[in-house]
């Protein structure tokens, strides 16, 4: 059966309460220029590498959005050198919400958001 829906993921949406401080905190975990001024309610569409892309969205203009944060990462961002990332989080002050852990080829650790979701960073 052919389907007229890719195999390919599209964009990620992150549900964000302070949409300022979120373009903040992505931008800076991705070494990102970033101008706040320019931010305009209520989406930000991250500029992401490949296919997927990355969308900080605040809800209807003019109204906090209330965000219940997953317990669980809900996506993850790659890296070549796991220690230098670690590293590079500590070095920003970002929460850290799991040290590193380590397989035989995989090692990720996991950061939370300004709304408490998690992100996991990962070398596999």
């Amino acid at each position: 059966m052919t389907s007229p829906i890719k195999n390919q993921l599209n964009t990620v949406f992150v549900p964000v309460s302070d949409l300022h401080a979120s373009v903040e905190w992505y931008c800076r975990l991705l070494g990102q220029a970033y101008d706040l001024e320019s931010v305009k309610e209520p989406i930000y569409n991250m500029d992401i590498n490949h296919y997927t892309g990355l969308l900080l969205d605040a809800g209807p203009p003019n109204k906090q959005q209330q965000v219940s944060p997953s317990k669980h990462p809900i996506f993850n961002f790659h890296t070549d050198d796991i220690d230098e990332a670690y590293s590079y989080v500590q070095e920003l002050g970002y929460e850290i919400n799991a040290p590193i852990e380590r397989f035989d080829n995989l090692a990720f650790f996991n950061v939370k958001d300004p709304d408490g979701n998690i992100i996991m960073i990962c070398n596999g």
